[in-house]
């Protein structure tokens, strides 16, 4: 409001060297405070004096400078635009090239600010040559230039399948790949997110990820003590074993799926997703898959996710990953229902405080429906017939009207139960398929008992 930035312009071009490099300063950190005071040195036109004789100055005035433009980038991507519209990446390139690891860094702060916003501003980011410079930089020894190097090639990647060639053809993925066993967590965050930007968008990326050997040495971080590298680290594996049954089998083989589930039931919250989302990809590829995730135990910390965690969006995951084991076959979904997991899913249904997500996921059309379809298992079905809405009971009925005819055992449980007496109450639309269903189970008992 005082005209500061006005008045810190023409000290940029100051002759002695402490003043432009302290005129820089206060001016970064006045943009770094909030969109509207970056705004304001961006119209002051402070950008064209900042860096214009950059690549002569001293390695101080270099990182002040990449400090402005990383404080302006930040805010939104029309301020980074801004930075690209001047001629900054040009500059910040050189920097990249510079002997000093505090300026490299400076610069690849910079560029991760203004690589984040969105596919048009990584793009630029490439253009100017940054990418083989970073792919350098995350082999340097020092650790802060090696993660915010990291960091930048991952919100590069992120964007794109093409972008996130650009990153593996500029030769990433195998010093990223020595990098998982780093004992630096922060390191590790950002190695095992880049990976995951990459591998996520196709299954032809996902395989130069594999190639580099990340196995077994990524399941480690899955018990690491830092809650990120266990969430990232589960997060690679996820966004490897989504695109085919190849893939995921590679994972159990080595031992991966055991490992998720470890790390479902040692984590709590937001850090657990991943993992859940892991299980679900895995057994919805095929049988073998599925029962893959049985053995290995992977029932019984879904279902203490859909009972523990309070946030509907992990609730809806694990509903899903329930969803897609008990979908396959009977013996599937036996092992589902024998966990107790069909009341808790009806209550997630029922409940007036679920969400419409978490409710989609858990409802007819989803988990309940894709496991209840499958099961033949009664003493699993037989307490849902008391309690399930309509939406929900003709799939239950369906189930039992294609089990009691073939069974004498369940006939005669089915009606000390009470569970025939409850079909006599259900009212059904003449000629509808839950009537077809009651009139089968009807056909199984003498008249007088079902009178």
């Amino acid at each position: 409001n005082s005209g500061v930035v006005c008045l810190l312009r023409p000290l940029l071009l100051d002759v002695i060297p402490s003043i432009r490099q302290t005129s820089a300063l206060a001016l970064g950190r006045l943009a770094d405070y909030d969109v509207e005071l970056a705004e304001a040195v961006v119209k002051a036109g402070i950008l064209p004096h900042l860096i214009c004789a950059l690549p002569e100055e001293n390695r101080y005035y270099k990182k002040t400078a990449s400090f402005v433009l990383r404080a302006i980038a930040k805010h939104s991507p029309q301020l980074a635009q801004a930075i690209v519209q001047c001629g900054a990446l040009e500059v910040l390139v050189i920097c990249l090239e510079d002997f000093d690891p505090g300026v490299k860094e400076g610069a690849s702060w910079a560029f991760d600010y203004i690589a984040r916003h969105n596919p048009e501003l990584s793009q630029a980011v490439v253009d100017a040559g940054a990418v083989p410079l970073l792919v350098l930089c995350i082999q340097e020894p020092e650790i802060a230039l090696k993660r915010i190097a990291a960091s930048t090639l991952s919100d590069i990647s992120k964007h794109s399948p093409e972008l996130a060639q650009t990153v593996v053809d500029a030769g990433a993925i195998a010093p990223l790949a020595q990098m998982i066993s780093n004992p630096d967590a922060k390191l590790k965050r950002q190695v095992l997110s880049t990976l995951s930007q990459i591998a996520k968008h196709s299954v032809e990326l996902a395989e130069l990820v594999v190639e580099a050997e990340i196995f077994p040495v990524v399941l480690t971080c899955l018990k690491d003590s830092d809650e990120y590298v266990k969430k990232n680290g589960a997060t690679l594996i996820r966004e490897i074993a989504k695109h085919t049954p190849e893939l995921s089998q590679l994972l159990v083989n080595s031992g991966g799926v055991a490992a998720v589930v470890d790390c479902i039931g040692s984590c709590r919250g937001t850090v657990r997703l991943p993992g859940i989302m892991t299980l679900g990809y895995v057994a919805a590829h095929s049988e073998n898959l599925s029962m893959e995730v049985i053995v290995s135990k992977g029932i019984p910390p879904l279902c203490v996710c859909l009972i523990e965690e309070h946030e509907d969006h992990i609730k809806a995951a694990a509903a899903w990953a329930l969803g897609q084991i008990g979908r396959h076959t009977a013996e599937h979904a036996r092992h589902v229902a024998v966990a107790n997991v069909l009341p808790t899913l009806l209550d997630i249904f029922v409940d007036t405080r679920s969400s419409e997500d978490l409710k989609m996921k858990a409802s007819r059309f989803k988990a309940l429906k894709n496991i209840l379809q499958k099961c033949t298992y009664l003493p699993a079905l037989e307490p849902l017939l008391h309690e399930a809405p309509p939406s929900i009971m003709k799939h239950i009925i369906g189930q039992f009207s294609k089990v009691l005819p073939h069974d004498s055992k369940a006939r005669r449980l089915f009606v000390t139960t009470g569970g025939l007496k409850k079909v006599q109450e259900i009212k059904a639309e003449p000629g509808s398929l839950l009537q077809e269903y009651i009139n089968t189970i009807n056909n199984c008992f003498p008249e007088e008992i079902v009178r």
